[in-house]
Formats: structure tokens, C-alpha cells, sequence
């Protein structure tokens, strides 16, 4: 019989309680940010109709990314690879019902078939944070806030990261100058996805491809390079150049003064309209998107609803934790037991009665049944980065007395058995 192996599938993980406690570190700091701004969390399943990620999230994304199978029932199915579309399904199907604006985020984990690498895995988790029914650029504002805070949260300082911002609005004028088709600015758009990726000649060999007359090639490259050629070649009057100049000052009257326009941000996803932005870690080590959004005033469309004004960002946990690791933040794992209650002399029943006694206001206390001499309990304890220890034995039953011990200091105290409250506020 074939051994079955020990590793994951390709592109998970485990998570063992060390990395159970960074995960919920980055998610207590997520859903504390969310929730400082008013949003409310939601949840939904990680099966969607596979039709749902075909309308609006574009075709790379379906046909090469996507875990999708037919269920037993012939119906076409995915894991979700993404959160927004089952947000926008949920929002459209009681569009009636709820009372706008929405402020609503969730941290799902989500799916798609990549090749792994630093900073990308198949599964992940995600922060999504969602603004429905502001019209204005306000929204925008309070979704870049609510980003930058998140950072700072994580104990990131204002030169460790910064916000790129740019508007496909302003890209779509852009392409009109150049009479580009509309398959032709897809194409275009993917390349300026990916150009920070690839060599400055992948990108321009892909755009001599596209564009039909080669002078206009290096004329886009000279545009996109210079915003403040973008800006001249679309005047400063020009009412989205103005918006988005609004948009700057706006974050920078908040304190969000780390913000760049950068015209080659696109997005990858076909769904966005407006505003886009994504989030970059600064150090050389890794200076790399560490997250993204932007608005997407239509998707609420596709399921036969009026349009809905809206804006949000997805921020991954691999990302974030890259970004920690790198800068120093991550915290020392420490356990979420209290107490460690080693037993001898067959004292169980006695250290169960005040493990339960202590556990009913509030201590986590672990019991060792395994009856292993003192030294072997002692190092589990040490070992599992439990912060105090106490022995029972014949002595302490005689006595009624515990002698508690802080494992990183050596500090001991002495206890009463009846003296569970002082125990208690010492050990919390």
C-alpha cells in the first residue's frame, strides 16, 4: 500500500499554533481597523456559480485561475477567487431591503490556481472592505484612510509604505487619443498591470504589438512615465485630473500624506471604473503590491440592478505577513494558556477542581494527566510558551497551599486553594 505523504497540497498551508497566532494576530488588527470606521462584517460560502466570475472579473482569471468543476448536480461551479462579485450578489439580491450607504467587510479565504512564489499561494485569506451608495470621492478618501490605518495598526511607520493612486477614467482618455479598439485597451491595460513585473522591453515589445503606428508607442511610454505629462496631455483642467487632485489633497488635510499618482496603476480586474489604488511596501527586500482597490460604480449591473456606487480594497494575508516579517513587526508567539498545572502524587482530582474553579472567571489553565516527573512538565510549559507554572502534590494538598511560578522571570508566589480570585488577577 502506497504511504500517503505528510505535506500539504500545493500552494496551502498549515498552520501549526505558532502560525495559528501570527493568522490571528493579522486578523484581530484587520477586523479592529474595519471596525474603528463603522463597517460591519459578513460572510458568505466559498462555492459561487461559476457565471458569477465570467461576467465581470475577465477571462485570464476564469479559464486560468480558477478551481471550477461541475457538480454532481451538472451545474458549473467555482471556489470563489475572489470576494467582491459574491458581495455584489448578496448587496443586489436585497438591494431593497438594506439601508445605504453600506459599510461592510469580511475576511474570507479565497482561491486560484498560480504558481506559488513569495507573496502568492493558491489559498489566502483577505481582508475586503466595501463603501456602498457614496457617490463622491469621499468614499475614496474613507477607503484610503481606512487602508493607511490599517497599516499604521500594524505598527508601520509613514515611510514604510506607500499609496499609488491613479483613475481609469483618465487612462480610458488616454486610450481615446490613440483610437485604441476596446479589445486594444484591454490588452494595454494588462500589460500596464503587469509592467512592473516584466523588463521595460517585454512592455514595450507588447505595446508595439497593439499600437498601430510605432511613434505613437514611444509617445505613450514618454506619457505614462511623466504624470505631469499625463496631466498636460489631458489639461489640468480636465475634471477627473481635477478629481483626483482633489482626491490628494483631500488625504493629505486627514494626515495621508504618503500618496503618489502613478498612471501605469490599473488593476487587474475588469470590473473597476474609476479611482484605483494599491499599496506598496517601500523596503528594497521586498518592494513589491502589497494590496489594492478602487471604485466599481457597475457591478451590481450584471444581476439586472441599477448601479450602485462603490469602492473597497482586498488585503491579503500572505502579503501582510511578508511585509511584518520584513520590517520587524511581527509579535513573539505567546501562548493563550495561563496556567500550566502539573500534577504528582496522583493529585488529579484536586487539580481539576481548581483548573475548573479558575476557567469559571476567566483562566485558561491546561492540566498535565501524564504523571511525568516535575523536570518533564516543567519543560512542556516552558516549551509551549505558557507564561506560569504550579505543581500539585501531596505536599500542596496538605497544606492547601499552591506556590505559583512566572516562568519568564522565576518569580514565585504562594497561594490559598481558597484564594482563587488573587490568583486569577495575577495570572491575567
Amino acid at each position: 500500500m502506497k504511504k500517503i505523504s505528510t505535506e500539504s497540497y500545493k500552494g496551502v498551508r498549515d498552520f501549526y499554533p505558532e502560525d495559528m497566532s501570527v493568522q490571528n494576530f493579522i486578523f484581530k488588527k484587520m477586523r479592529e481597523t474595519a471596525e474603528s470606521f463603522g463597517y460591519s462584517e459578513y460572510s458568505a460560502s466559498i462555492l459561487e456559480p461559476t457565471e458569477l466570475y465570467q461576467a465581470k472579473s475577465g477571462e485570464e482569471l476564469v479559464s486560468e485561475q480558477t478551481y471550477s468543476f461541475k457538480d454532481r448536480g451538472d451545474r458549473d461551479v467555482t471556489l470563489r477567487p475572489e470576494m467582491t462579485p459574491t458581495l455584489a450578489r448578496m448587496v443586489a439580491g436585497k438591494k431593497r431591503e438594506l439601508s445605504f450607504p453600506l459599510r461592510w467587510y469580511s475576511i474570507p479565504n479565497i482561491f486560484r490556481y498560480e504558481q506559488p512564489q513569495r507573496g502568492r499561494l493558491r489559498e489566502h485569506w483577505q481582508l475586503n472592505v466595501d463603501i456602498f451608495g457614496v457617490e463622491s470621492n469621499e468614499a475614496e478618501k474613507e477607503m484610503l484612510s481606512l487602508a493607511h490605518s490599517l497599516m499604521k495598526n500594524f505598527g508601520a511607520k509613514e515611510s514604510d509604505f506607500v499609496i499609488k493612486i491613479n483613475d481609469r477614467r483618465i487612462m480610458n482618455a488616454l486610450y481615446e487619443k490613440y483610437k485604441l479598439t476596446e479589445e486594444e485597451v484591454v490588452q494595454v491595460s494588462k500589460a500596464l498591470d503587469k509592467k512592473s513585473k516584466n523588463p521595460i522591453e517585454v512592455f514595450k515589445a507588447t505595446l508595439e504589438g497593439i499600437f498601430k503606428i510605432n511613434k505613437h508607442v514611444e509617445e505613450f511610454l514618454e506619457t505614462i512615465e511623466s504624470n505631469q505629462k499625463l496631466i498636460k496631455t489631458l489639461g489640468e483642467d480636465n475634471p477627473l485630473v481635477k478629481n483626483l487632485m482633489d482626491l490628494i489633497d483631500g488625504l493629505a488635510s486627514v494626515g495621508v500624506t504618503n500618496v503618489l499618482f502613478d498612471s501605469t496603476i490599473v488593476r487587474g480586474l475588469d470590473y473597476y471604473t474609476g479611482i484605483v489604488f494599491e499599496i506598496f511596501d517601500t523596503d528594497p527586500k521586498n518592494k513589491r503590491a502589497l494590496f489594492g482597490g478602487g471604485r466599481y460604480d457597475d457591478l451590481l449591473s450584471i444581476f439586472g440592478n441599477e448601479k450602485v456606487s462603490a469602492v473597497g480594497f482586498g488585503a491579503g494575508d500572505v502579503t501582510i505577513k511578508d511585509f511584518l516579517e520584513t520590517h520587524g513587526l511581527l509579535p513573539a508567539y505567546t501562548s493563550t494558556t495561563n496556567l500550566y498545572l502539573g500534577v504528582i502524587d496522583d493529585a488529579f482530582p484536586t487539580a481539576q477542581t481548581l483548573a475548573d474553579s479558575l476557567r469559571a472567571i476567566g483562566v485558561n489553565v491546561a492540566v498535565d494527566y501524564t504523571g511525568k516527573n516535575v523536570g518533564d512538565q516543567i519543560k512542556k510549559a516552558t516549551n509551549d510558551h505558557i507564561p506560569f507554572l504550579a505543581i500539585i502534590g501531596k505536599k500542596e494538598i496538605d497544606s492547601k497551599k499552591l506556590k505559583i511560578k512566572n516562568l519568564a522571570t522565576r518569580e514565585e508566589l504562594e497561594f490559598g486553594f481558597d484564594e482563587i480570585e488573587k490568583i486569577a488577577k495575577m495570572l491575567v
